[in-house]
């Protein structure tokens, strides 16, 4: 009978150990789910949480844009608030006083490049990029990118986001009136919008 108890205690005394060791991971793991409202949209999801409507639907396997009130959708991981924060003041200071839709065009281009195999993999690494011993980016180098980003810039960040990968590939802007590299100008044009010119 002692055999027994000693044995029982000794069993629990595991069980909680294990319970105690896995209970941090599964928090850890434990995915963000969105409840589907009337009038959501998978635009309107990626927007809120800054994710692309293309992982949304591969995560939650939909070959749709359909959604249902009640539905449960599971919520990919996303970029962290440090880089949205880096990607938003480096958007405020390349695009000030740029139309919206050009603001979304400029983190949509670092976004591309953090997505393409000829740049780095992520968005610090991106933006801090040494390109012919100058950064990548005007902001970086006069250090303006250390100002904070206002709302505008904030908003289409994550505009941006929800619109990962879905765009025409652009991997440069530039000013064609202040630009002095031809190498630049001889990319594949995709669009211009304000003073920019964006190119792939």
């Amino acid at each position: 009978m002692k055999k027994a108890i000693l044995k029982l205690v000794a069993v629990s005394t595991l069980a909680l150990s294990l319970t105690a060791m896995t209970a941090p991971e599964s928090k850890a793991n434990a995915a963000t789910t969105h409840q589907v409202q009337t009038g959501d949209t998978l635009w309107l999801i990626g927007k809120k949480y800054g994710v692309s409507v293309k992982s949304l639907k591969s995560v939650n396997q939909k070959s749709s844009d359909l959604l249902y009130a009640g539905e449960k959708l599971t919520i990919p991981d996303t970029i962290t608030a440090a880089e949205k924060d880096l990607l938003a003041r480096l958007v405020h200071a390349e695009a000030k006083g740029e139309p919206y839709a050009g603001k979304v065009a400029v983190a949509s281009v670092v976004l591309n490049r953090v997505d393409s195999p000829l740049f780095p993999n992520d968005i610090k690494s991106v933006i801090y990029q040494i390109e012919q011993g100058h950064y990548a980016f005007s902001p970086v180098q006069n250090g303006t990118i250390n100002q904070p980003a206002g709302a505008e810039a904030k908003a289409a960040v994550q505009e941006a986001l929800a619109f990962r990968g879905m765009g025409n590939g652009s991997l440069y802007f530039y000013n064609p009136k202040t630009s002095t590299s031809t190498w630049i100008t001889s990319r594949e044009m995709t669009i211009t919008i304000g003073k920019h010119r964006f190119a792939k």
